[in-house]
């Protein structure tokens, strides 16, 4: 398949791109607002001449926040704009960065609504997450002469192979690329294979690595827990739950409560969409339940702590006295596990952590992550870590050494993009 048969088969997808957005937006309804944007038929005003980021949904954009505050710091008279294709991705990035930046939705890879996009914004440089790559996109930025960098590329044995089933339509972009930042020399050979310009890719790591928190964020969260009079209450999260998961969770955490009357369990459902369902099976399950989102505080009789807020991941983490990552009891491929790490807390993994296999096995290996099939190993678990405050310690300790040995990719990467801006000018 080469580029124009993509576009056409992409044109004549648009009537079940509409029927998947309604069908979304069902559960969802923040999917039916802003699709102008998704066409580029309304777009904000943009300052132009600044940088562009993609980050497709949550996980990009948290990923993208150091890269994001880095270039801030950087380039103070540089507008940024970031775009997603998710609610949710929106949401955190008006969250974490305000009116600091510019920000909507990227268009579908159509070359019309590509074509609008970039000639309102018109970037002096852009930059791509991981490895959302858009074909139309990518060459409309080769039209007007926009470097783009893909940064934290990451890029699966599993992934490569799609990809090279159509190697007219992938080697052609990929060579569009300007510079491309990969995680690992795996990934660089497999990005090479497909296509890329062996010369305009560098191996930097992961930046997941390079997370920040807020030097305050662990007092904030022992005051809390201070007002809420369970300092010395056990309490423990489960973050990114997805469908099918959260029943497994309860059934921990009711197994908990028997040799723990005082546990809480914060639990937060990935999308906001499931808040509601979430809290109707706590509640069905005989839980007391108390939400985030009212502010109230947490008393002695609340089992759960429904995370239903936005923008309060790390927050709710730094809670906790052990952390479960979830998207991996069931076969979604787990989240971040070094969100928990990085605040020193003790974190557990269930078997589907695919999305971030190298994180998991460095982590693994070390000790500074637990592996638990299913609820009854994710109770023996969370019993062991609060009854052993040895354990507890030396994952703590395993945890902080791996993200030490692998922290520095983002000023790698932030060389990469000041080259490619001196190169621009």
């Amino acid at each position: 398949m080469n580029r124009t048969l993509y576009t056409l088969l992409l044109y004549l997808a648009v009537p079940l791109i509409a029927v998947r957005l309604w069908l979304r937006s069902r559960k969802a309804p923040a999917y039916a607002k802003r699709i102008s944007e998704r066409f580029a038929w309304s777009l904000p005003k943009f300052k132009q001449g600044g940088i562009w980021l993609h980050a497709v949904s949550v996980g990009e954009s948290i990923a993208a926040a150091p890269v994001v505050k880095a270039l801030q710091q950087q380039y103070p008279d540089l507008p940024i704009t970031i775009t997603c294709m998710t609610p949710t991705g929106s949401e955190r990035i008006q969250s974490m960065f305000g009116d600091s930046v510019q920000h909507c939705y990227l268009p579908y890879d159509l070359p019309l609504a590509s074509k609008r996009f970039f000639q309102r914004l018109q970037p002096c440089l852009g930059i791509v997450m991981e490895t959302e790559l858009w074909p139309n996109h990518i060459q409309q930025c080769a039209r007007l002469n926009i470097p783009v960098v893909l940064a934290n590329g990451r890029l699966s044995e599993r992934s490569a192979r799609g990809y090279a089933r159509f190697p007219k339509l992938v080697g052609p972009m990929l060579k569009q690329i300007s510079a491309l930042a990969v995680q690992s020399e795996i990934e660089a050979q497999r990005f090479i294979a497909l296509g890329a310009r062996p010369q305009t890719v560098t191996v930097t790591g992961s930046i997941k690595y390079d997370l920040r928190v807020a030097d305050d964020l662990p007092q904030q969260a022992q005051a809390l827990r201070e007002q809420w009079q369970a300092s010395q209450r056990p309490v423990w999260i489960a973050a990114s739950t997805h469908e099918g998961e959260d029943a497994l969770i309860l059934a921990a955490h009711q197994q908990l409560l028997a040799q723990f009357p005082e546990a809480l369990l914060i639990l937060v459902p990935r999308h906001p969409e499931r808040f509601q369902s979430v809290h109707a099976l706590c509640v069905q399950q005989g839980m007391q339940v108390q939400r985030r989102s009212t502010q109230a505080l947490v008393s002695a009789e609340h089992q759960v702590l429904l995370g239903d807020s936005m923008g309060e991941l790390m927050f709710l983490y730094a809670l906790a006295d052990v952390a479960f990552v979830g998207g991996s009891l069931v076969e979604h491929g787990g989240h971040n596990m070094l969100e928990p790490v990085v605040l020193a807390k003790p974190t557990l993994t269930g078997p589907h952590y695919f999305n971030f296999l190298e994180i998991a096995e460095q982590l693994l290996a070390a000790g500074g992550l637990q592996q638990v099939a299913d609820s009854e190993q994710l109770t023996q678990a969370v019993t062991q870590l609060w009854n052993n405050v040895e354990q507890a310690q030396l994952m703590r300790a395993a945890g902080q050494q791996v993200l030490e040995r692998n922290q520095g990719a983002l000023q790698r990467l932030l060389g990469i993009i000041q080259s490619q801006l001196i190169g621009d000018k």
